[in-house]
């Protein structure tokens, strides 16, 4: 019975030094902006143009709003003439927009 007290404090304190040693240790682990997977980047661009179009659910979709120069636009899926993201500012929502209207 005594043996196994033994076993059992020191299964404790074990545990509680894990404990420990992961709530002290900075996290080593990639993270990633809001929406993104791990490994993937995530730029985000100053918008050029006087007037951008964000469409809501495809290029040439829906219009959702539209950013002003200066306004800012995370980049989540680069692509050829259209680039899918977050759009801040007025809009603050994801969406497509053209590309190439970018500083």
């Amino acid at each position: 019975m005594k043996r196994n007290a033994l076993l059992a404090t020191g299964a404790l304190a074990s545990s509680l030094v894990m404990g420990v040693t992961l709530l002290t240790t900075p996290a080593t682990a990639a993270t990633a902006p809001e929406g993104l997977s791990v490994g993937a980047t995530a730029e985000r661009k100053t918008v050029c143009a006087e007037d951008l179009a964000v469409r809501a659910t495809a290029p040439h979709g829906a219009w959702i709003g539209t950013l002003r120069k200066g306004q800012t636009f995370r980049v989540e899926e680069p692509g050829g003439n259209w680039v899918y993201g977050f759009a801040y500012g007025d809009i603050n929502r994801r969406g497509w927009v053209q590309n190439g209207w970018f500083c």
